[in-house]
């Protein structure tokens, strides 16, 4: 797998800036042999060649530019982590010890990153071992509840994880410059996303690449953030954030969506019009989630007329338990009109006629700076946008 050495990568980025085998071998400090060894091992991984001869100098072909482009950055800003933490990780660090310590600093805990790995716990603890020999201090401290990782380890871990990431993404387009499919996309998916864009996306995507693996993560914001800086996801879909919590993601803003309040059929709001906002306080709410842009705007649909909030709530991120909820006739909710549009069509809630003022938020793509899709990425994001622009003619 390209990638899994990182010596090879260090070598086939001197041949690619010196067009030369000979110079290549005396910036790494190898022979000529094992620089022709370590460009031929690259080209049988990637399936294609590398390098174009011409007038006694090696040129990078279209393949060997797409993996050039890839690893440089990555690679440079891994490389100047290890050089950070100790120059000696240059020449010894390892991916596998490297992947060990990232599941390590995940995990806390030296058994659960071997299972993670699907490795026996002496290997994994054996690779971030010699780490910490090669660097001459730890890079854990251990204790009764676990090890807990130094700044260093959790730096390192941070910029490796993102450096792999990129690694992956050269495997995807050297195989797509190929006509194959290989790789997967991953994408933290917000609750809206769940119930309207991907779906109808992701149905079209298929049309395109039908042996793409796709994976769709849910979860907390928080979650889908860090995985997504993390270079665990690709890309995350859902209500934007504002102010923006870290620098290093980007929002790309799709369209408006608004909150709508939402009863089960014959709740008493709904013979009910015009109503005045006290009236809704003393029910019971269904509502998303706190910390979320649209909990935000339902605070303030009472706070803006100088009421406090309703004092029983159930917070929830799913729609089919608030569908359900909402069949005692009791209960109230608050969500997105687009999220709950499919349940308002099918007759399993109602639009309840409340007073909602200034409570659109925006719906986008967040990832991170400098994120370059694959062409396979980059169709399915194409298909979002095609969705969503959709929507809003809708």
């Amino acid at each position: 797998m390209i990638g899994s050495n990182l010596r090879h990568l260090r070598v086939f980025l001197a041949v690619a800036d010196c067009g030369s085998v000979t110079q290549a071998s005396v910036r790494c400090h190898v022979s000529q042999p094992a620089v022709t060894q370590c460009l031929a091992k690259l080209e049988q991984q990637a399936g294609q060649g590398l390098f174009q001869r011409s007038s006694g100098r090696l040129f990078v072909s279209d393949a060997g530019a797409v993996l050039r482009d890839r690893i440089s950055p990555a690679l440079a800003r891994l490389d100047a982590a290890l050089l950070d933490i100790s120059p000696k990780l240059l020449l010894t660090a390892t991916r596998p010890q490297i992947g060990a310590l990232i599941a390590a600093v995940e995990s806390q805990n030296f058994s659960l990153a071997a299972r993670r790995l699907n490795l026996a716990q002496p290997t994994v603890h054996r690779a971030v071992t010699q780490l910490e020999r090669d660097v001459g201090r730890p890079l854990f401290q251990r204790g009764p509840g676990g090890i807990q990782p130094t700044r260093m380890a959790s730096t390192l871990a941070s910029v490796a994880r993102l450096a792999f990431a990129e690694f992956d993404q050269a495997i995807s387009e050297l195989a797509d410059m190929k006509g194959q499919d290989a790789g997967r996309i991953v994408v933290g998916a917000l609750p809206l996303a769940r119930s309207q864009i991907l779906p109808r996306a992701l149905g079209q995507f298929r049309a395109l690449r039908p042996r793409i693996l796709v994976t769709v993560l849910d979860g907390p914001y928080d979650e889908m953030l860090a995985g997504l800086r993390h270079g665990e996801i690709d890309f995350v879909i859902g209500a934007l954030r504002e102010p923006l919590p870290v620098g290093d993601v980007v929002q790309e803003r799709l369209f408006d969506d608004r909150l709508v309040v939402l009863a089960g059929g014959g709740h008493e709001l709904l013979q009910r019009e015009p109503l005045p906002i006290n009236d809704l306080i003393s029910f019971p709410w269904v509502v998303p989630r706190r910390g979320t842009p649209a909990r935000d705007r339902f605070a303030e649909m009472f706070t803006s007329n100088g009421l406090a909030e309703p004092e029983s709530l159930i917070e929830t991120g799913s729609i089919l338990l608030m569908r359900e909820l909402l069949q005692d006739r009791r209960h109230l909710a608050c969500i997105s009109q687009l999220q709950a549009r499919p349940e308002i069509e099918r007759g399993l809630m109602q639009v309840v006629p409340a007073p909602l003022f200034d409570t659109e938020r925006a719906i986008g793509l967040t990832y991170r700076h400098g994120w370059r899709p694959t062409p396979a990425q980059q169709q399915l994001v194409d298909q979002i946008r095609a969705v969503s622009s959709a929507e809003v003619v809708r």
